[in-house]
């Protein structure tokens, strides 16, 4: 079945093009971005950095700044469209629906690159993701409260074309089998029949663990996600078949202010040498230390 879904533009990607791309910078226990169909990031729009993202206990973390605004940045590392469905908070960002597996989300082209930077109002506005109090976020001012404090990505391929099956001309032996084959008893072709699951059973599964996904919830954070000014961006309809039911890959990255992830354990805190006992191998430091002078001289 065929589903209308939003397009990104080009409009959207003009500042956005694979050559502005810069390297990933080396993090010991963070990276900027994640994925494998598609690469995701946190930016923060303040001044256009990648926020750096942080592995602990299994799940993946971005510290944000209350009242600053971010984008989630997708960048389709296939040759081929990928659909992504956005949800902010567990709410799905084009529609406002409580975010489901199943519903509307962004279709890229292959290699297509954009930043989704807020909750869509038309196909020519958004209004602006910004970090603020958990309690000022859409989803608890909606009365959604409950997962408030993270971004997640459902990632579909596009079901593709199947090729023409070519039968061979049979030969005339085949012809004869063929005829035998026809008196016979169909009782294989019974039993496979009837082993065969009832049609439906997939979307059944399916819709089960879509249920459940949504009835997972994550405890409430100290941030979440506000409705921001009104901004303009524009997009277009396309129609996209999904290649399977279930997602092909799912990120889903939580967040909090950076004083909460570092008292969690979440940001690691660099080290400071005690100072020793005793005489100090380091006592001073001199900002421009030249070389070993010399001493002063003895009267």
């Amino acid at each position: 079945m065929q589903r209308r879904l939003l397009l990104t533009t080009v409009l959207a990607l003009t500042a956005l093009s694979a050559a502005a791309e810069s390297p990933a910078r080396p993090y010991p226990s963070s990276a900027p971005r994640i994925g494998g169909l598609m690469n995701i990031s946190i930016v923060d729009r303040t001044n256009g950095a990648e926020l750096p993202i942080y592995r602990h206990r299994g799940e993946y973390w971005v510290a944000g700044r209350p009242g600053a605004r971010y984008a989630i940045r997708a960048r389709n590392a296939m040759g081929e469209r990928v659909m992504a469905v956005m949800s902010v908070d567990g709410v799905n960002v084009v529609t406002g629906e409580t975010a489901g597996i199943g519903q509307n989300g962004y279709v890229f082209g292959p290699r297509e690159r954009s930043d989704i930077t807020g909750w869509r109002k038309s196909d020519s506005q958004i209004a602006a993701f910004e970090f603020a109090a958990a309690g000022n976020s859409y989803a608890s001012r909606t009365g959604r409260p409950d997962d408030v404090g993270v971004i997640g990505v459902a990632m579909f391929r596009e079901r593709q074309p199947e090729p023409p099956v070519v039968m061979p001309y049979p030969s005339r032996d085949e012809y004869s089998n063929r005829e035998r084959r026809s008196e016979a008893p169909s009782s294989m072709g019974d039993a496979r029949a009837k082993a065969a699951p009832p049609a439906g059973n997939g979307d059944m599964a399916a819709e089960s663990s879509a249920g459940a996904m949504a009835r997972q919830s994550a405890p409430s954070p100290s941030l979440g996600t506000a409705h921001g000014r009104r901004e303009t961006s524009y997009v277009g309809k396309t129609t996209f078949e999904r290649a399977n039911s279930q997602p092909d890959e799912v990120i889903r990255i939580r967040y909090d202010s950076r004083e909460n992830l570092v008292a969690a354990g979440v940001i690691p805190m660099p080290q400071r040498w005690p100072r020793p006992s005793g005489p100090s191998p380091f006592p001073g430091s001199d900002p421009d230390p030249g070389y070993v002078p010399d001493p002063p001289a003895r009267y």
